[in-house]
């Protein structure tokens, strides 16, 4: 391949990864009248191979500073994991609820809190997470006070790809540091599953864009809209996509771009990961269950049972998420069941599925 080729390759790769096709228009105003608009990432940098790039592909050189309970950093501990990036690029956890009132640097901040805390809802009720961690590599308490270190004052969210040899942030753009792991920091990897084929760029590129519009980020517009009519639109959008998946994408393919899981399938899976157990009550998208689609189901069961997913799809891991959505909405209580998740996810026939 030439240079030339090579180089337009690298920039289709860059260019469509973390590119939004949601609309943007008007954000503040419809958000004043109840709808959920995402915000963009700012944080765009691009780890490259090429000679005398800023960030170079390199072991122990990066950090992930990442919430378990957020969907987008999902997308990158998964990728991680099935590629087998744990040794090359470390990870601290945040406190699944974010900072309150009468923290010092305000409230709604992503924090380090691996000691635990009474909740200030769910009065007396004490919180603790053995995956939690400090910051271990700039000793700060809030997240919000990364991004200062690196001199970016308009970012607050997770997941961040933090370089630890010029203390900056590289990017804050869960997509593409999914893409940079695929493409980049492949050669890295102890399993060095190829979530890009370049076969199927086009069709991965597809799916992520009608994925994340309708379900992944659709069902944060149910569930985060104080609209009626957003929140019906998001809820009967989300469910013919559930329906397209099922009869259309899954019944004809092993995974969503074919017989190998690629960064298409990594991208869906937080939100059905947690849709059973959260999402369909704390999000109001209770049309179904995940177990009434065979298909999504049998999917399911591939993907948990993937070399490399146990940490990041375990009871554990669970828990941080049904502790971030319930935890610090209502009165602060985390529903105990529903009884059998995640492990049921695991076994290709759904074990308590009513049987006609």
């Amino acid at each position: 391949m030439s240079t030339s080729t090579q180089d337009k390759n690298d920039d289709l790769v860059q260019s469509v990864a973390g590119v939004t096709s949601d609309d943007q228009t008007n954000a503040a105003e419809r958000r004043a009248k109840g709808e959920f608009v995402r915000g963009i990432s700012t944080a765009r940098n691009w780890i490259s191979g090429e000679q005398g790039a800023m960030f170079p592909p390199a072991k122990d050189r990066y950090h992930l500073y990442v919430a378990y309970n957020c969907p987008w950093c999902h997308r990158v501990l998964l990728g991680r994991a099935i590629m087998g990036l744990e040794d090359v690029i470390t990870v601290d956890v945040c406190f699944p609820n974010r900072s309150n009132e009468d923290e010092p640097r305000g409230p709604n901040l992503w924090k380090f809190c691996p000691e635990g805390q009474t909740s200030p809802m769910n009065t007396g009720a004490f919180i603790k997470f053995d995956e939690c961690t400090d910051d271990t590599v700039n000793g700060k308490r809030y997240i919000k006070e990364i991004y200062e270190l690196a001199g970016i004052d308009d970012q607050k969210s997770v997941p961040i790809l933090f370089d630890k040899q010029t203390k900056t942030v590289v990017s804050n753009e869960s997509a593409e540091i999914l893409r940079m792991m695929g493409t980049v920091l492949k050669p890295l990897a102890s399993r060095p599953v190829d979530l890009y084929p370049a076969e199927v760029a086009a069709e991965i590129d597809h799916l992520n864009d009608w994925i994340y519009k309708e379900i992944a980020n659709g069902s944060y517009k149910a569930g985060f809209s104080s609209n009626q009519e957003t929140y019906e639109t998001a809820y009967k959008t989300f469910f013919a996509a559930l329906q397209k998946l099922d009869e259309e994408v899954l019944s004809k393919s092993a995974f969503l771009a074919g017989d190998h899981v690629t960064e298409a399938d990594i991208r869906l899976f937080p939100a059905l990961f947690r849709f059973d157990p959260i999402y369909y009550s704390r999000f109001k998208l209770n049309q179904s269950f995940l177990w009434e689609y065979p298909n999504v189901w049998k999917w399911m069961s591939r993907m948990m049972n993937l070399e490399g997913m146990e940490p990041v799809s375990n009871a554990a891991y669970l828990r941080h998420c049904k502790q971030g959505y319930f935890g610090r909405t209502g009165n602060g209580t985390v529903p105990v069941g529903p009884l059998g998740y995640p492990e049921c996810y695991k076994s290709p026939s759904p074990p308590f599925a009513k049987q006609s």
